[in-house]
């Protein structure tokens, strides 16, 4: 069974219906007893970092995220859920995020370009990861964000999408997956990459 967090912000019905699609358990919940018991786990968002920090607080969120990951149990945090697993972020000083990368969250520095960046991009992969297995190069997939993860050790980059330079689009080590793009919304490829979620190992 896979567990979609609803801390009250996030594409919730968009994920479950994606995963649905793929014929997927899937229960949306903030129960923290059937997050702690699912298979799989995932963390959606949309909004800013600081509102969503302060959901997962109030929500009772933290300790059963910090869980959930230190269990071995994969985890997939998707736009704002990937951005609230580093330290903090540019968008709300003196926020704490949930400090799961070492690494700060900073504006898209894009003078050129409109931000935020919104729509669709090619990624260019950095290093493996279980959800881009038999994916072809450069796959386009779907942004709307203005600010992206810059972790401390960039050996956790899996994926970068050029936006007026180098922009993280994707983290991963270990159990803990994330995206800045949204699968979701990103057609064929985007559930493709939901589905090697879906059969990712502890």
């Amino acid at each position: 069974m896979i567990a979609i967090i609803d801390y009250g912000m996030g594409n919730l019905f968009s994920v479950e219906k994606a995963f649905v699609k793929l014929g997927a358990e899937v229960v949306v919940t903030s129960d923290p007893e059937v997050i702690l018991s699912a298979e799989k786990v995932v963390l959606p968002g949309v909004g800013a970092f600081g509102d969503c920090m302060n959901n997962l607080t109030e929500c009772g969120m933290i300790d059963v995220i910090h869980t959930v990951i230190e269990r071995g149990t994969p985890f997939i945090g998707i736009c704002l859920g990937m951005q609230v697993l580093f330290e903090g972020s540019e968008e709300d000083p003196g926020v704490k995020g949930l400090g799961v990368f070492p690494g700060i969250v900073r504006k898209i520095v894009a003078p050129e370009l409109k931000i935020p960046q919104m729509g669709w991009n090619s990624l260019e992969f950095a290093a493996d990861s279980p959800l881009f297995l038999n994916m072809p190069a450069e796959p386009y997939v779907y942004f709307v964000h203005s600010y992206h993860a810059v972790p401390e050790d960039s050996g956790i980059i899996t994926a970068v999408v050029d936006y007026g330079g180098p922009v993280t689009a994707a983290v991963g080590r270990g159990n803990v997956q994330a995206v800045q793009f949204h699968p979701e919304k990103s057609s064929t490829l985007g559930l493709a990459m939901l589905a090697n979620f879906k059969e990712m190992k502890r």
